[in-house]
């Protein structure tokens, strides 16, 4: 792929308005963290392009600044030079090159040095190689790369307990210190913290729950108890999101596991955290798409006699919007407007609701029609067929500004039909 040149590298400020919605206590395992204070985490949902200035415009930001700012990429979730039959070729795609591709790219965006980091499956002892600490210390941010997240924890933590590497402790502490954390893709989803999702695909995921474990088997939803690197905990996190129909999964995995709130990223798209672990932490979406967040403090599951779901609180954030973790809290900017719909409620079905922004479109159809209460729709696989109704509940509103929509208050409700 060609780099491009980019002039536009700053991120626009902008205000922002706190809706009123209810507030519950905060449970302790959903602020909990191991970082007291710091740095900034950039969360990507995955097909991040090149020309995406707002997203690698704010990384090279916070890691600095143009001129100033050094950044580390780390490759390992790719395949490695000798599982790559491309690896010689222009069309390469494993860990070297796409190094060597994200080095050239933030080079681009002005960045004072960009530096491979050389871990990979064939190279896990370079995680605890005093050479690869000294480089990583001297870096002021890191971009994680997509592929494998459970490559990440195979080349960078150590055994049953997934403690720290050397050098995930370097970044770890980088972090702390202040430093940017960059990833999309998997590079987005390592940073979770417990119960990180490894893997699945949505239908089968629906009707047979989820594993503990990584499965060779790409349809099985399965996770890691211990997570990730845990250093984003406010919930599970998951990736092309909107896009791959994924809310459903990410759904069944917080049911199964107990967790309260999911935040889904959408590709193309950032959730920005700033001040990271700390009594000052805040999260601003950034890019194309939406950041959406699941409350599920108030849903119900059935298994009668196939699993289902209901009273899933939905939030969908887009670009300029915050949120407020320790309040539950979305905050839309001011510059969008509200919207009231029009009368009636006429909307098509779109038959495939767990792909392609499926449950998007039918929350923007409830959103469109003032006159619907509720919409419903179905997927595409029937083994069961799933049917998807959304509701408007409590709090519910929407925002626009452009082509972005932001809401609140839509509840989710999935059963087999």
């Amino acid at each position: 792929m060609p780099l491009k040149r980019l002039l536009t590298l700053g991120v626009g400020a902008c205000t922002a308005v706190a809706l009123s919605v209810p507030l519950a206590a905060v449970p302790a395992s959903a602020t909990s963290s191991s970082h007291r204070s710091g740095g900034s985490l950039v969360l990507v949902g995955g097909a991040l392009a090149d020309d995406n200035a707002t997203i690698y415009g704010d990384i090279v930001r916070l890691a600095g600044g143009t001129g100033r700012a050094r950044i580390g990429i780390f490759t390992a979730a790719a395949p490695t030079p000798s599982e790559d039959p491309d690896a010689d070729t222009p069309d390469c795609n494993n860990s070297v090159c796409n190094g060597d591709y994200y080095a050239n790219l933030f080079k681009t965006y002005g960045v004072a040095d960009a530096q491979w980091i050389p871990i990979d499956v064939d190279h896990p002892e370079k995680a605890d190689d005093p050479a690869v600490v000294a480089q990583i210390n001297s870096m002021t941010g890191f971009f994680f790369g997509g592929g494998d997240q459970y490559r990440y924890v195979t080349t960078m933590t150590r055994g049953r307990a997934q403690r720290d590497s050397a050098a995930l402790a370097a970044v770890r502490r980088k972090l702390r210190a202040g430093a940017v954390v960059a990833g999309t893709s998997a590079g987005a989803q390592i940073m979770a913290g417990r119960d990180m999702i490894t893997g699945g695909s949505v239908d089968p995921g629906l009707r047979d729950g989820s594993k503990a474990g990584y499965f060779d088997d790409s349809s099985v939803l399965g996770y890691l108890p211990k997570g990730g690197f845990g250093f984003f905990r406010d919930g599970l996190v998951d990736t092309h999101f909107s896009r791959r129909g994924r809310e459903a999964r990410s759904i069944r995995l917080a049911t199964d596991t107990r967790n309260k709130r999911v935040f889904g990223l959408d590709e193309n798209t950032a959730l920005e955290v700033t001040g990271v672990g700390s009594r000052h932490q805040q999260l601003r979406v950034l890019g194309q798409r939406g950041v959406t967040v699941l409350d599920l403090r108030w849903a119900r599951t059935t298994r009668t006699p196939v699993w289902g779901v209901g009273g899933v609180r939905w939030t969908r954030l887009t670009e300029g919007d915050q949120y407020r973790s320790e309040r539950w809290q979305p905050v839309i900017a001011r510059s969008k407007q509200r919207v009231s719909g029009a009368p009636g409620c006429d909307v098509t079905p779109t038959g495939d609701v767990f792909w392609n922004y499926g449950l998007v479109t039918g929350a923007e159809a409830l959103i469109d029609n003032a006159g619907c209460v509720s919409v419903s729709d179905v997927s595409y696989e029937d083994d069961p067929r799933w049917e998807a109704t959304l509701t408007r509940g409590r709090g519910f509103a929407a925002f626009r500004a452009g082509g972005s929509t932001s809401f609140t208050g839509v509840v989710i409700g999935i059963a087999a039909r």
